[in-house]
């Protein structure tokens, strides 16, 4: 039995509903209300009765859960599956499959800083016969087949800070950025490299390429301004450019994670595209304030507000209404459109209730024609 005997027939009325709504931003349309995007994961899996290991071992199921799920919440029309340490693996980590976790690497192939020299980057070739972007093909084979209305193809370069950290530590790594920066902006560029081998992989194989890269080690909790901008936003920027010029794109999505106090205003050096969707996780211990951001970055990119992730664990979801429905209003007449999501993944075992309460302060606050 396939996985997607396992579904019933995906919902099409729901869907052309859906992808109406979701071309809002990118197309000026102001049709019923503003998108929900909780940048969910495996909570649909757990939502249909599966695993958190079951989403990440076996893509094609997860990301059957996914569609599936988005039309019980109301969410959107496109399915993705990613974790959060793509092209490790071909890098020479040894990736390990976890209960209750996404893959995480469970070996530092650079230990010293002659390993730093030695350290390949793995080619587009190299890449082809390698773990991740094979992992793709088969997901994305998949999705053509069975939910081809669903089917964006997405390159990740994800946190390249956090996966050259991975790489040889992030005690090391950290340590580095003071003592030896040579290394450290080696190891960033060899990792970001590889992930724009990727994304040119992509874009050859399905004639685009919707690019994923983040901010997330490589916050102010962790990093100085200066030190994010020379770590993060220089190779979150070189990744995007160069990706381009090979035929990705161009969507794009900023993920800036954690907290990002003062050092938001280190991200206006990005390279932004008409089809770009921005988004800030946290200002200090609190949500980043839509108010903010739409300001900051409005007239850039599509601004994507937050609902803090503990919100949406607590048996609280009025809590979250209220805060869901203060972000709304705040971002709901930004100059490139505004979509509400979650400061960081849905966690897996999210209230549906929590959920509800977002799409319900969309609704309320969000429809087009009623303020």
């Amino acid at each position: 039995m396939g996985y997607e005997e396992l579904f019933p027939p995906y919902n099409m009325e729901w869907h052309g509903h859906a992808t109406k709504r979701f071309a809002n931003p990118f197309v000026g349309n102001k049709y019923d209300r503003v998108d929900v995007d909780p940048v969910m994961l495996s909570h649909a899996a757990v939502a249909c009765g599966y695993t958190i290991r079951d989403f990440y071992e076996k893509p094609e199921l997860g990301i059957h859960c996914l569609a599936y799920i988005y039309q019980l919440y109301d969410l959107l029309p496109v399915t993705h599956w990613f974790y959060a340490s793509p092209w490790l693996a071909e890098l020479g980590c040894k990736m390990v499959q976890k209960d209750t976790l996404p893959p995480i690497p469970d070996s530092t192939p650079v230990e010293t800083l002659e390993d730093v020299d030695k350290l390949e980057v793995p080619s587009e070739e190299d890449l082809r016969k390698g773990t991740t972007y094979p992992q793709y093909q088969r997901l994305y084979s998949y999705v053509q087949k069975h939910l081809p209305q669903t089917f964006v193809p997405i390159s990740y370069g994800f946190d390249p800070v956090g996966e050259a950290a991975a790489l040889c530590g992030v005690e090391n790594f950290i340590m580095w950025t003071f003592t030896e920066q040579e290394a450290a902006h080696k190891l960033m560029s060899k990792f970001t490299q590889t992930g724009i081998n990727g994304a040119l992989c992509t874009a050859k194989d399905y004639g685009s390429a919707m690019l994923v890269v983040a901010s997330v080690l490589a916050n102010n909790d962790i990093f100085s301004d200066e030190a994010v901008r020379e770590y993060s936003v220089k190779y979150m920027r070189e990744y995007v450019d160069k990706s381009f010029r090979g035929g990705a794109g161009p969507q794009i999505f900023y993920h800036c994670c954690g907290n990002q106090e003062t050092s938001y205003k280190e991200f206006h050096n990005l390279v932004w595209s008409p089809f770009t969707v921005f988004h800030v996780g946290y200002k200090g211990r609190d949500v980043f304030p839509t108010e903010l951001l739409v300001k900051e970055f409005g007239n850039r990119a599509t601004c994507m507000g937050t609902v803090d992730t503990k919100l949406l664990i607590n048996p609280n979801p009025k809590a979250v209404y209220d805060q869901a429905s203060k972000q709304v209003i705040a971002g709901r007449d930004a100059p490139r459109g505004f979509i509400l999501g979650a400061a960081c993944e849905c966690p897996p075992y999210t209230l549906p209730a929590n959920i509800l309460a977002m799409t319900q302060a969309a609704t309320d606050h969000g429809t087009y024609g009623k303020w």
